[in-house]
């Protein structure tokens, strides 16, 4: 998310200083999956239409940092299949099919939600892993996410109105007056963004002692990167938590845990191997595949799980932009753009969902 604010205030020509704990991209956002995948289309609110709008726009936003930067970031609007192994799940999809005709609508563009007897195209999904037949949506991408945390990188790289401090750590932040103490310094700011992910919400609660419960917590998350010759335009995908997802280069990627509680949080472990046995199961061409990378991370789930967007109620020079957990790669654009139009009392052309408002997520803390 703070990659893309940055682009966001470099488009709009606002001086940024970009601060990084580590390396630029090294957090939960250099991961193995980037998938992209939309809310269920029935029961309708603010909130999945917030996010149809910000996946449907995502792909200009990646075609125009492709554009500024000659590199790939390995966006594909892949579709998504969901098996059915239950003859109930299959009368439910049949619903979901007619209210993604209702919903799933962009101007002329159309996204569809079909149910299918068998998986389409041959050699990607085992026929018998949906013995009531398959969901095949079209709405649902993917991108490679360190292709395009390169591809941001790139951009600000080339940035007139952004400067980039890495390998620096933030111990405090005192938003009334303005200042940041880093590591043999203090920065000072009119506005600050902070998009520090799990790390994010420490600093909210130091500033907010009235709450009850933390606002947010890290949820590590583990994946696996196989090496098959696979065709990089099949669906992602997805049964019970469990994502397969086809990228470029002959890579499959294969995740994610959800774990609330963890002894390491950079480890993997038989979680992971779990997963793995999983998708070889339903795959066929993965049950050779090796596998070339295990990777572990630790993504921000904020207290009411949305994304934690919006000044801070008692001091508007602060403003959070974290959480998002397994949605952030298909918000994150739309989100920054709204903490930079927020940093720069500016309007921006849509709404966020009440819910999103870190006023919203105090109100949940402080119950």
């Amino acid at each position: 998310m703070g990659l893309w604010a940055a682009v966001h205030a470099e488009r709009r020509g606002l001086n940024t200083l970009l601060v990084d704990t580590g390396r630029l991209g090294s957090g939960a956002s250099g991961g193995l999956l980037g998938a992209l995948m939309p809310h269920m289309p029935d029961r309708w609110s603010e909130k999945k239409q917030f996010q149809f709008d910000a996946l449907v726009s995502l792909e200009a936003e990646i075609a125009a940092i492709e554009d500024a930067t000659g590199l790939s970031a390995g966006y594909r609007r892949s579709g998504r299949l969901i098996p059915l192994p239950k003859p109930h799940l299959r009368k439910i999809a049949s619903g979901h099919s007619e209210d993604a005709e209702l919903h799933w609508r962009a101007g002329e563009r159309r996204f569809h939600w079909h149910v299918l007897d068998r998986p389409p195209g041959q050699g990607w999904i085992d026929a018998a892993a949906g013995e009531s037949g398959f969901v095949h949506d079209t709405l649902a991408a993917r991108v490679a996410p360190r292709l395009l945390i390169a591809a941001l990188k790139a951009f600000l790289r080339k940035a007139r109105h952004v400067r980039v401090l890495e390998n620096t750590e933030v111990t405090e932040l005192h938003p009334a007056r303005g200042t940041a103490a880093i590591e043999g310094g203090v920065i000072a700011f009119s506005r600050c963004i902070l998009a520090a992910g799990y790390r994010s919400f420490p600093f909210l609660e130091k500033l907010t002692p009235r709450l009850q419960k933390p606002l947010g917590q890290a949820v590590k998350g583990q994946a696996a990167l196989l090496a098959a010759d696979i065709d990089p335009g099949l669906p992602t995908i997805f049964r019970d938590g469990l994502y397969v997802v086809a990228h470029e280069g002959r890579h499959v990627a294969v995740g994610s845990t959800s774990e609330n509680s963890f002894a390491d949080p950079f480890s993997t472990d038989e979680q992971l191997d779990a997963l793995i046995e999983a998708a070889r199961e339903m795959v066929p061409a993965l049950r050779d595949a090796p596998v070339i990378e295990r990777w572990a991370g630790l993504r921000p789930k904020a207290i009411d799980r949305d994304p934690m967007v919006g000044a801070y109620p008692e001091n508007h020079n602060l403003i959070a932009l974290t959480g998002g957990f397994k949605v952030s790669f298909g918000l994150a654009h739309r989100l920054a753009e709204a903490a930079i139009c927020i940093a720069s009392d500016a309007n921006t052309e849509f709404l966020l969902p009440e819910s999103f408002a870190i006023s919203s997520h105090i109100a949940v803390s402080s119950r």
